[in-house]
């Protein structure tokens, strides 16, 4: 009979197991179908694997036929498998690699922490799961989460092989971070660098960089990452220029592609990127900033891991606030460092038997509790219609109850119940955003509404379609679910025939005097995105042909 303790133990494995399976897939999964694609970024993704999925051409990715070298393959090989697996190209499949890799992600963390910070384990695995950015682009078919999971588990391996020596673990950490520079570039070695970099001085090390750079592992790196990009530089002379230089250097050294935003502009990104954990991540990388002084100054140990993930968090945040260019996104490797550092900080504040303050505990309960009451009345202003008064009941009793159950519940149990108290509003503001926001923002900003109301009449049936003063998020939207490129008169490309515009409501009379000698007739439009459909018959004077 095996022994009652280890019996125990495996009981609680698979219910953390069960509970994790259960939460990656609500999170994670559940809904993707509700809103398209949005954005400027996620149909042109998925249109770019659309292209090598029907082509079979795995080393160039094209958009409408032209060489697309502004992100390396590892996501559009992804997505064409997704296509291939669900059995065609649908906007939800294009969702699924980023999903099934922050699922992977979880997995490993959970892995991770048991073995090398045993008891930890789900509350790393779940707070990382249940962060806001995390969360957002677990669901979106972009680059951004590839980057993140690749960077999570090379860093994690690292700094197993640091702690134990293992030459495995920094074989890992070679071969994942191939893989994170098929997923974004360079930019992963660079991170990488900069965090080790980071924390040898921290520890006074000046060795442990040289000690990291094994030629075995390199060749696994090389061999990894070279085969493509040799591929493609043969194909695409351009793709040096283009990558390396414009979508690399000049991304990061100038406003080149208009993101300019302030220095400070990563700020509130992280604190939303981190919600609900946000007061009480600061709170541990304050407590481990604090006791920097003292760990760099004993040998290496289980201090070392608060600095390693405090650097993780704080030197991403830091870089891009350098960069020219800033986008959400790019911050997001840091947001498990966060979680991570929180998990550490709970246990070890448990083990201490200590509580939060009343002002934490009440900034935490004051923080879930926006959250839930944010995702009752978002559905109101997005419609625009006022809160009745019942409506205006039901949001200050979740809030009342949602403050009062956290303080209290803080405040008397201490961190022990930080996970579950704040999972719970959680979970609600994620049903009640699925149930009721999403679909609003489908219909208020996704492209695949606007095709539908063109395919109400014979004008979808018009081959020829451009736009004029609309978001360029609709442009390349039409574009994926037409599955057709798009014309842009504001790039000065018109069309010489017939054809369709999908213009700012109320744009007749600018169309007309920009296309005189042709006739502009409004044939539809689509009130909800304030979209007017016009077809322009005629051509184009000579003068005017581009």
């Amino acid at each position: 009979m095996k022994p009652t303790r280890y019996l125990n133990e495996r009981a609680r494995r698979s219910t953390e197991i069960l509970a994790l399976l259960v939460f990656c897939g609500f999170l994670y999964f559940a809904g993707v179908q509700i809103v398209g694609l949005m954005g400027t970024d996620e149909p042109r993704y998925a249109q770019v694997a659309r292209e090598m999925f029907v082509r079979h051409d795995y080393v160039t990715p094209t958009l409408f036929g032209h060489p697309w070298l502004e992100k390396p393959p590892l996501f559009y090989w992804c997505t064409v498998l997704a296509y291939n697996v669900t059995g065609g190209v649908t906007d939800w499949a294009a969702r699924l690699p980023a999903a099934i890799l922050t699922s992977l992600m979880i997995a490993f963390i959970y892995g991770w922490t048991r073995r090398f910070r045993p008891g930890m384990q789900l509350d790393a695995a779940l707070l990382t799961a249940a962060s806001a950015g995390v969360i957002g682009f677990g669901r979106a078919a972009s680059t951004d989460m590839p980057l993140t999971v690749m960077l999570t588990i090379a860093l994690l391996s690292w700094y197993a092989w640091y702690s134990r020596g293992k030459q495995g673990w920094l074989l890992a950490f070679y071969l994942v971070l191939g893989l994170g520079t098929l997923a974004k570039g360079p930019v992963a070695v660079l991170l990488a660098g900069l965090i080790i970099v980071g924390f040898a001085a921290l520890r006074r090390d000046a060795r442990l960089p040289v000690r990291t750079l094994w030629p075995v592992g390199i060749a696994l790196y090389l061999a990894v990452t070279l085969p493509w990009f040799i591929a493609v530089q043969r194909a695409n002379p351009e793709f040096f220029r283009v990558f390396i230089l414009e979508h690399n250097v000049a991304r990061f050294a100038t406003d080149l592609y208009r993101h300019k935003q302030p220095f400070w502009y990563y700020l509130p990104v992280v604190v939303l990127a981190l919600v609900p954990w946000t007061a009480i991540v600061i709170a541990a990388a304050v407590d481990a900033i604090r006791g920097w002084r003292y760990s760099v100054q004993e040998p290496p140990g289980r201090e070392d891991l608060r600095v390693f993930l405090t650097l993780w968090l704080l030197l991403p945040i830091l870089f891009f606030s350098l960069s020219q260019s800033k986008l959400p996104g790019y911050i997001l490797p840091a947001i498990p460092a966060g979680a991570i550092l929180l998990a550490d900080f709970v246990r070890r504040q448990e083990e201490a038997d200590n509580k939060p303050s009343w002002w934490m505990a009440l900034l935490h309960a004051l923080l879930a509790s926006a959250m839930l009451v944010a995702a009752f009345i978002v559905p109101f202003h997005l419609v625009k219609q006022p809160m009745t008064r019942t409506a205006l009941a039901v949001s200050g009793a979740l809030a009342i109850t949602c403050l009062a159950s956290l303080w209290l519940t803080l405040s008397i149990n201490g961190y022990r119940a930080l996970r579950f108290i704040t999972l719970v509003p959680l979970v609600i503001a994620f049903a009640l955003t699925l149930r009721a926001t999403a679909p609003i923002i489908d219909y208020q900003q996704s492209a695949r509404w606007v095709v539908h109301a063109m395919g109400e009449s014979t004008i979808g049936q018009i081959p020829v379609v451009a736009v004029y003063d609309v978001p360029r998020s609709l442009e390349y939207g039409l574009e994926f679910y037409r599955n057709r490129p798009v014309f842009s008169y504001e790039r000065d490309e018109v069309p010489q025939g017939d054809h369709l515009v999908v213009a700012a409501a109320g744009a007749k009379t600018e169309l007309e005097y920009r296309l005189k000698g042709r006739l502009v007739t409004r044939v539809g439009g689509f009130a909800a995105q304030h979209v007017d459909f016009y077809l322009v018959s005629g051509v184009n004077p000579p003068s005017n042909q581009p």
